[in-house]
């Protein structure tokens, strides 16, 4: 990467167990592989910090959000922020894109039947593992993700994770060559 490589700011938003972060981190590794200067800031280790006696989730999205603006303003090439299920916070990370960088919202979805097993087979799930709390996610789901307005919608059921990578490393690159 050379100077004259813009920041690219890459959300990825999606429900509980629809894979995002094993996306991101993979996303990240590969990335930094091709050269990049990479900030993966996750929601769930943003929370941790403060685990058990973390104030709130809102105030856990709004230090995300502004963790994520501080490594947009850093000497990196790309930011992805990983953990948003909103399209009201995918806004507003998008919005600490400082001028000149791009952006690429990443979406990931997965059937529930999919997200539910393996947020059972994770011992480090809190409530997403409730059947009833994950449902209400899901059924909820399909409107906000039609308001994220993703430029790429990953299919974790679908696809490999290898293929999913590299859908998200094109739409970087269209990013940066339509900038």
């Amino acid at each position: 990467m050379d100077a004259s490589t813009p920041l690219a700011l890459v959300v990825v938003a999606g429900p509980q167990a629809s894979g995002k972060s094993t996306l991101a981190a993979s996303l990240s590794a590969t990335l930094r592989e091709d050269g990049e200067r990479v900030a993966l800031v996750e929601l769930d280790q943003i929370a941790a910090m403060a685990l058990p006696t973390l104030p709130g989730w809102e105030t856990a999205h709004h230090i995300f959000e502004s963790v994520t603006g501080l490594w947009a303003h850093a000497e990196l090439t790309c930011v992805i922020a990983e953990g948003s299920g909103s399209h009201d916070e995918v806004a507003r990370l998008l919005d600490q894109a400082p001028p000149g960088s791009v952006t690429v919202t990443v979406v990931t979805t997965c059937p529930f039947e999919v997200a539910f097993a393996r947020a059972q087979a994770d011992p480090t799930r809190g409530i997403s593992k409730e059947h009833r709390f994950l449902s209400r996610v899901y059924q909820r789901w399909a409107a906000e993700r039609a308001k994220i307005g993703a430029d790429i919608v990953v299919d974790t059921n679908a696809v490999t994770l290898a293929q999913g990578v590299e859908r998200v490393r094109a739409a970087i690159a269209a990013a940066r060559d339509a900038h």
